[in-house]
């Protein structure tokens, strides 16, 4: 087996391990019964299975600027989530919104 052949293999293993992840994730958004029980479900499960999948497609693609541009994407992405999340549950703990269980 050529280099090439292991990093596509491994890149392809990456990206299906993500979007496996990124459908536990949607699972537990849908199936469990509270609304901190969906949002660390959701966010634990989409920040690993972006990051498996931007791991495969840096290693589709070998090139420094391209990963390094995925990294600065995968960590812009896990802010927005976890400080969206913290909204979110900083808002039911006061209760001044809408009933979201």
């Amino acid at each position: 087996m050529s280099t090439e052949t292991i990093l596509h293999l491994s890149a392809a293993v990456c990206v299906t391990l993500g979007a496996t992840f990124f459908l536990a994730g949607t699972i537990g958004l849908l199936r469990l019964p509270d609304l901190f029980s969906r949002l660390h479900a959701l966010t634990k499960a989409d920040n690993l299975g972006l990051g498996l999948v931007m791991l495969g497609l840096i290693l589709y693609q070998p090139d420094l600027f391209y990963a390094v541009k995925l990294i600065l994407l995968w960590v812009v992405v896990m802010v927005s989530g976890a400080t969206g999340a913290h909204l979110i549950a900083k808002r039911a703990l006061r209760g001044d919104g809408e009933d979201m269980t």
